[in-house]
């Protein structure tokens, strides 16, 4: 006969795991955070910037979002913008678009 599974057991260890996961996932994004030099923003500004990213539909601008954000984790566009520098929308204007450099949410 069998060994009964000890289901128990198993829900523990992958509860833990979940909660090894989520702990792992926010020390990262501390990380990133700090790595772009985003913890120079104040909490509500960085707050408000994450909400215009994620509100935003325009396939074009997340698409260039995107390729900036490879080429920094490539290492190509590692460096510290000075903070009036910043476009907080995201990606930089692309030539010959009609997009202000504010990067404000009216910028949408």
């Amino acid at each position: 006969m069998r060994k009964p599974r000890d289901f128990d057991a198993e829900l523990k260890s992958l509860e833990d795991r979940a909660r090894d996961l989520k702990a792992r996932k926010m020390q990262q994004l501390g990380e990133l955070v700090i790595s772009t030099g985003a913890d120079a923003l104040t909490t509500d500004e960085l707050a408000g910037a994450l909400i215009v990213l994620a509100e935003t539909k325009d396939a074009g601008k997340r698409e260039a979002w995107a390729k900036r954000g490879a080429a920094f984790f490539q290492g190509r566009t590692r460096r510290t913008a000075p903070a009036s520098d910043r476009d907080v929308g995201g990606a930089q204007p692309q030539p010959g678009s009609a997009q202000p450099a504010s990067g404000s949410a009216g910028a949408e």
